[in-house]
């Protein structure tokens, strides 16, 4: 009799379960594919995105999970393949032992370090507002990939050194800027709901058009304000 008694609770319990499932509607979506660090709760209870302060902060109190657990392996592969071009060609009015020197520097340079700065650049992908992101990464990044770029370079003579470290920071400007871009879109990230690599070099050609033509779209709708304004 008393387990018959438990079945029936339990049988009824269920119910109720059921029906409270079904008045909340279906289940929230999920988290954004950057984890790491979070921001705080907003009054309605859902958690908003971390602001650029929180990344930087979260990325300084744990390098070891958001930086070497995160590399991205997807940046450091393109990175390392077109920097070493980059370097190559600059080089290559010096002959073709600068030139291969120079490109195998910087592609051992930037397959040792651009994974951390893919991963830095993933966490700042989640931080709001995006304006704050971008102008973050396009500060902290340049400083830190262009003085050990330097450096490295330096150290090992590589003859135009002043015009290939222009042109990687030419490069960088866009590249950072692009990177958070995609990024936002789930693209060339390697954590949460990452795609393989061909997918995302699919999706480049169409987001990089997307990319350029936003800042036309931005001022068209700017003087449309203005003149609504009159």
């Amino acid at each position: 009799m008393r387990g018959d008694c438990h079945v029936a609770h339990w049988g009824w319990m269920k119910t109720i379960e059921t029906e409270e499932r079904i008045a909340r509607g279906p289940s929230p979506p999920p988290a954004p594919h950057c984890e790491l660090p979070r921001g705080g709760m907003a009054t309605d209870g859902v958690r908003k995105a971390p602001t650029v302060g929180e990344v930087i902060a979260g990325l300084a109190r744990h390098p070891v999970r958001n930086l070497f657990a995160r590399w991205n392996w997807k940046a450091a592969l393109l990175s390392s393949l077109l920097r070493g071009l980059i370097f190559f060609c600059t080089n290559l009015i010096s002959g073709w032992h600068a030139a291969v020197g120079a490109l195998l520097a910087e592609f051992a340079l930037r397959a040792a370090t651009s994974g951390f700065y893919g991963a830095i650049t993933e966490a700042l992908s989640a931080a709001q507002p995006p304006w704050a992101a971008t102008a973050a990464a396009m500060v902290v990044l340049p400083c830190l990939a262009h003085t050990l770029e330097f450096l490295v370079h330096w150290l090992r003579g590589t003859p135009k050194l002043g015009l290939s470290i222009g042109t990687s920071m030419i490069f960088t400007a866009f590249s950072t800027a692009f990177n958070l871009f995609a990024m936002r879109r789930g693209v060339l990230i390697t954590h949460g709901d990452s795609k393989p690599l061909s997918h995302d070099l699919g999706r480049v050609p169409p987001l990089l058009w997307e990319f350029v033509s936003a800042v036309p779209k931005m001022i068209m709708r700017f003087l449309a304000r203005v003149v609504s304004t009159r």
